[in-house]
């Protein structure tokens, strides 16, 4: 059996990722693996057209491809992204088609749900036979029962494809748009109040309707906005995974292109800070990944903490929640306000102008309340998983983060709680005894109440 792996990982072979693969390439020798280090070679494969149809073509004389990558902000990175657009931009989805496909993904599971989400409608998208995802820990291949929980994995993809098992799709086709966004002059009576806003663009507006909500937007304002197209920084290329930063947040571009002056001293420094950008695939662009990839300069640590944030969309979001999970989840890591998603699926002109100019109130309004939302699921469960990873294995990697999370006192280990400890350890002894266990149950409900009803009707 003949499996094309595409490798994800800008670091080659030296992925961690990668060495999953050789370890089933090693216990299955009956089978060919064919490699190919997509997001370090994404360069070649964008200029040398020989290059990339070289992977067409093992990919078209493959029984089953492999997506095999390491979590980049919540998806892939922005190389093995740029990969992808090609693959549709020189219309090459028929290589594609039919073959078996899986993807295997290594983290600390920070939503690597959406990640592997993203490549499973990739695949229906191509139509391809998915399999299944595999999302294992960094270093999950260090124990035995993980080893032979990956072998049983690969098993899997094996006898899918040589008893040619049939696969249901997940994701549907998404709807071609043809509406053109024709806003009308906006009223232009919102005053900034001092409050700086910074809209940023990726340049890449096929439709011209990320343009026009750009300019319906802005044009509700009093004074200027300022409008940045990412294709005017000098941006050298996409996260390199090297994890220099993670020391000092001192980035390998450092001094070597424009991005990280970019976001210190235009983003970092917003009041407000705008996303503009149509769906390429099943994201936005790759240039809008490039974007997110970099600012992990800063690692694991917020640096839009209190500001509004916003996002002017073309395209059918709405038939996308993992993306739109994906941008709420970006808000709530970063501790700012979502006051908005704005996009161009409504069809209809005046909507879309009134939609953008109240979001334009809404924006100034809430800075200047310093308003920031409690944070759910999507902010909690991350933070969780930062502070025991950064606090452990990660520690000395992530010196950065020990410190920020250290000094803000993110390490707030609920065992650590000596009280609340003690309390536990009382009541589960006085639970046992049958006459205080049936008082328990019959006042339980009115006792978890009263503090909360006490601050309610006193406060």
């Amino acid at each position: 059996m003949n499996i094309v792996i595409l490798n994800g990982s800008p670091k080659g072979d030296l992925s961690i990722t990668l060495q999953y693969v050789r370890f089933v390439e090693r216990k299955f020798p009956e089978h060919s693996f064919q490699f190919f280090s997509i997001a370090q070679n994404i360069r070649k494969l964008e200029k040398d057209e020989a290059a990339f149809l070289e992977v067409m073509a093992a990919v078209k004389g493959a029984d089953a491809v492999l997506w095999a990558f390491p979590l980049y902000f919540l998806l892939v990175c922005s190389q093995y992204k740029r990969f992808i657009e090609l693959v549709f931009e020189r219309n090459q989805q028929s290589n594609f088609q039919g073959k078996y496909a899986a993807s295997l993904s290594t983290s600390v599971h920070f939503f690597d749900h959406t990640a592997h989400n993203y490549i499973h409608s990739i695949c229906d998208d191509l139509q391809m036979k998915y399999t299944g995802a595999y999302s294992a820990s960094m270093y999950d291949l260090m124990k035995k029962t993980e080893r032979k929980r990956w072998l049983a994995f690969a098993k899997k993809i094996f006898d899918s494809v040589s008893r040619q098992i049939p696969v249901p799709s997940a994701y549907p086709a998404l709807s071609v748009q043809n509406f053109v966004y024709d806003p009308e002059p906006a009223p232009a009576n919102v005053d900034l109040s001092g409050k700086r806003i910074l809209v940023m663009t990726d340049g890449q507006d096929k439709t011209g309707n990320v343009n026009a909500m750009i300019s319906s937007f802005t044009g509700n304002f009093r004074t200027a906005v300022e409008v940045v197209n990412l294709m005017d920084i000098d941006i050298k290329g996409g996260c390199l995974g090297c994890c220099k930063c993670g020391l000092d947040n001192v980035c390998e571009y450092e001094g070597k292109d424009g991005f990280i002056d970019f976001y210190n001293e235009k983003v970092k420094k917003a009041d407000i800070v705008v996303f503009a950008g149509a769906i390429n695939d099943r994201y936005l662009s790759a240039k809008w990944k490039t974007y997110f990839d970099r600012s992990f300069f800063n690692t694991h640590i917020p640096t839009l903490i209190g500001k509004q944030i916003a996002f002017l969309i073309s395209g059918p979001l709405g038939h996308i929640p993992n993306l739109r999970q994906i941008l709420e989840t970006y808000a709530e890591f970063q501790e700012t306000n979502m006051a908005g998603i704005i996009t161009d699926e409504a069809g209809n002109s005046r909507e879309i102008d009134q939609l953008l100019t109240e979001l334009a109130g809404t924006l100034v309004r809430l800075s200047a309340e310093g308003y920031a939302p409690p944070v759910t699921f999507l902010g909690v469960g991350g933070r969780k998983i930062f502070r025991d990873e950064v606090y452990g294995m990660l520690r000395f990697v992530f010196q950065a983060d020990h410190r920020y999370y250290k000094s803000h006192g993110l390490y707030d280990f609920p065992q650590k709680n000596y009280k609340i400890r003690r309390m536990n350890l009382m009541m589960t002894l006085l639970t046992k005894i049958p006459p205080f266990r049936k008082k328990f149950l019959k006042i339980m409900k009115d006792e978890m109440v009263k503090p909360v009803k006490y601050i309610a009707e006193n406060r």
